[in-house]
């Protein structure tokens, strides 16, 4: 266990977590504080983030705090960061995962739905990394970047018509690249993960408390493994990513995508 810890453990680190409400933002900062690190939990809906502060704080001992903020709104973000530090102290970690989708045929997507998926999967990841690297730049510290992709980043989506996040996505992918290529010399380290279907607020049709049948069909048959990811499975690539002995990986997407880009 003591070198699994030299290896993975995130003791005396700080994450701070954007869309850390629902979803896979919700079992990526479980696998943080599961490694140990203090979190800070960024997302508009205040009443769920102070639940999985509390949560996280009893059931595995780390520190977590709240921090509502609109990720679109560059004050409320930049505001969010400086609260988070102000309770946890200086941040080590930044795991990006909000993100929304917008459905509707390409030939009549709406311009403001191309532009609030562009604002929160793509922009709002930008500026968090700004924010985050303007910080480790200034303190002279080395530190992690982690952003949610897709696996709809790399192919057109068989499944939703939601041009816009797959565009969003892919732009996500190389935007990672290129922060990993100007931030090297600092030791920032920027990567993605990229998960395929997950059942999560996204994708569940509330009315059914399940993922439809028909698009449950589709996923399964692009899906070599045969089924939608489950809870739990995006936690090691979060631990791979931020561990401490993971210093030489940098610039890459990694599919947690049970084989769907292997085809």
């Amino acid at each position: 266990m003591a070198h699994l810890e030299q290896l993975f453990g995130l003791t005396g680190q700080r994450a701070i977590v954007t869309g850390a409400s629902s979803g896979l933002g919700v079992q990526a900062a479980r696998a943080l504080a599961k490694g140990g690190a203090d979190l800070g939990l960024v997302a508009r809906r205040a009443d769920r983030l102070e639940a999985l502060a509390a949560e996280l704080a009893d059931e595995f001992g780390v520190r977590a705090c709240a921090a509502p903020a609109d990720v679109t709104d560059s004050a409320a973000l930049a505001a969010a960061f400086e609260q988070v530090e102000k309770e946890l102290g200086p941040l080590d970690i930044l795991l990006g995962s909000a993100g929304i989708a917008e459905l509707g045929r390409a030939e009549r997507h709406k311009r403001e739905k191309w532009d609030r998926v562009l604002a929160v999967n793509l922009t709002a990841a930008f500026e968090s990394s700004q924010i985050m690297a303007r910080k480790l730049i200034e303190r002279g510290r080395p530190g992690r970047i982690i952003h949610i992709s897709s696996a709809i980043g790399s192919g057109g989506n068989p499944v939703h018509r939601a041009v816009g996040y797959s565009a969003a996505k892919a732009g996500l992918d190389n935007l990672v690249r290129h922060l990993a290529v100007e931030w090297a010399q600092h030791g920032i380290l920027v990567n993605a993960i990229a998960p395929s279907y997950f059942p999560t607020e996204m994708t569940v049709d509330p009315e059914i408390g399940d993922v439809r049948a028909d698009q449950k069909e589709i996923m399964h048959r692009f899906t070599p493994l045969g089924r939608l990811g489950r809870e739990g499975e995006l936690e090691t690539a979060v631990l791979f990513l931020t561990a401490p002995a993971s210093t030489y990986v940098t610039g890459t997407v990694i599919p947690v995508d049970g084989g769907w880009t292997a085809w």
